[in-house]
Order: structure tokens, then sequence, then C-alpha cells
């Protein structure tokens, strides 16, 4: 879990859309934020006497760091972060981390396509401002139901490369993975990014199609498993490179759940598998991968995430 939080203030405010707020944070000193690079997100501790921290998209101008910029949807199934999130007010104070991305922009390709489905739009919107800025060759598509449950239209109309879809309209307006995306090009990378459902579509179109998974960057605001099928399994031990300490994880428990609790300092944040922060590398042992964040190569490089992934083997020595 994030130890050093930086204290922000809301120094603006407004919705969106009936379902999505707008918040924007500076510094109560009126000093500079940390810098981010577009795709990244931060913790925000929502509720610290519970302890409730949720991950969000920064999705204002990256070279802009008087302020970050958080777009929130109420879910209708809240545990309370987005919750509480909505029920902040201007001169509102609000501890977050400092900025983490795993869904940055391709240094390589020459065009970039971004995907966004509803919410999804948040770290691709950053994206958007980044590649404007930089004179990149991109088109942004933007996907949901009707114009009343997308937000920053006004913003968005105005770009000429963004391409709006709604569900709602003609069926020439709708996205079409075979017009908007094309053919499999080895210069242009994909990015997606929204419900689980959008992007499901997407990605196993885009891979009929003949587009290889490297191409595709994607970020999950929702593990694809629920907490009981990323634990569930075997028993096995886990051995700690560093320190020589072995650990039994039971059926229904992950590493970190094990790590934490014999007072291991085992980096963490989402506990679900779709943030990154608790990525370990495995120096022996086969592991079985349940997590919605690496990609193949990493896997074959060693990386796991403890949060969200057992063993395959009767051991598992990590790099701790």
């Amino acid at each position: 879990m994030n130890d050093e939080w930086l204290d922000t203030i809301v120094v603006a405010r407004y919705d969106a859309t009936a379902r999505i707020v707008v918040l924007d944070l500076s510094s109560p000193a009126g000093a500079e934020l940390p810098e981010f690079a577009a795709g990244a997100h931060v913790d925000v501790l929502v509720d610290s006497a519970a302890g409730l921290v949720r991950q969000y998209s920064l999705c204002g101008p990256p070279h802009d760091r008087t302020r970050y910029r958080l777009a929130v949807l109420a879910e209708t199934a809240s545990r309370g972060g987005s919750l509480g999130m909505h029920r902040l007010r201007a001169g509102d104070r609000l501890r977050i981390s400092r900025p983490r991305n795993r869904f940055g922009v391709a240094d390589r390709a020459r065009r970039h396509v971004l995907m966004a489905g509803g919410i999804g739009v948040t770290p691709l919107l950053a994206m958007a401002h980044a590649l404007r800025v930089a004179g990149a060759e991109y088109e942004l598509h933007y996907c949901a139901r009707n114009r009343a449950e997308a937000a920053f239209l006004e913003e968005l109309e105005l770009d000429p490369r963004v391409r709006l879809h709604f569900d709602d309209e003609q069926d020439d307006k709708r996205l079409s993975i075979a017009a908007d995306l094309g053919p499999p090009d080895p210069d242009t990378a994909i990015y997606v990014c929204g419900p689980g459902g959008f992007m499901d579509f997407v990605i196993s179109s885009a891979q009929t199609a003949g587009w290889p998974a490297e191409a595709i960057h994607k970020e999950r605001f929702a593990p694809m498993q629920d907490a009981e099928a990323h634990t569930a399994g075997g028993t096995f031990t886990v051995r700690l490179a560093k320190t020589g300490g072995e650990y039994e994880v039971k059926d229904g428990e992950s590493v970190l759940d094990v790590l934490l609790a014999r007072g291991i300092d085992a980096p963490y944040s989402c506990q679900q598998g779709i943030c990154g922060e608790c990525i370990v590398r495995v120096l022996a042992g086969e592991p079985d991968h349940r997590d919605d964040i690496l990609t193949d190569r990493e896997r074959a490089d060693g990386m796991f995430t403890t949060c969200s992934s057992r063993a395959l083997s009767p051991t598992l020595e990590l790099d701790l």
C-alpha cells in the first residue's frame, strides 16, 4: 500500500453527465504536482477511516502540473469508492498517491488508434492531449450508449481526429473494427479501455482481423475474474529469495494475503490484478497467471502479480 500520500484540494467540480463527475485537484500550497505521462493513474484515499483506496486515471493534459483532473463514474454496485468521490465539493481535501503508469503511449508507433468505451475515455483523453502536443498521428474512437452518457463532448466534438459512436444513432455511426481500425499495420498501436464487454469485443475483433497481441495495449477498470477465482486452488509454498523465508499459501488465500499477514513489506494497491503495483519477479517455479495486466512477454520474463496469481509448482520463489 502506498505510504507517501500527497495532499490535494478540490479546486473545481462539475457534473459531466448524470453519472460522471469531473474533479480538478491542486496542491493546497499552490506548488506544482508531480509530472505524469499520459495513461497514468493515481490511488485515491477515498475514506481514510475505512482505509478505502481506489484508482482513477488522470485525464487532463500531462503538461499541466497545476492540477490533476479525474472523471469518476457513479457505479451502481459501488462499495463506497465512486459514491464517495461524487460527494466531494470544491474546497474538500483529498489524499492521493504519486502517478503510476503501465498504460503509456508506445514510443515506436507512428500511428495511434485510441478505442474508448464509456468512462474508459479518461486515460485515452490524456493520451490524445499528449499526442496532439507532440504532433503525432492519432484518432480517438469514443463509444457510449447515447450522447447523454458521454463526457467531454464539447471538447471532443471540436477535434477532427475524434470519432463519436453512439448505440442509439444510425448504424453507420457505430464502431466498426474493419472500417475504423483497418488492416494490421506494424507501425500502428491500438489502445483499449472501457467496460469488460467492450474491451473483449474490440480486442477479440482486432485479433481475429490479424492484429498481433503486442500491438494492442489495454487497461481494465475491473478484473475479468472475481476474487474467488483469483485465490482458488491447491496449497503451495512461496519462498522469498532475499530472506529465505517460506510461507504456505492455501486455497482461498492470495500470495499477497499471506505475505501481509506475516508482516512482509510487499508492494500492492488495487488487490485485483489490474494496477500492476504488486508485480514482482519469479526466480524459480511455475506461475499460474490470473491477472489482467501482464503481457505475454512480461510473463515470459518472469513477472508475477502477488494479489491475483498462484503457482502450478509446489514452490514459487520470488525476488522479495
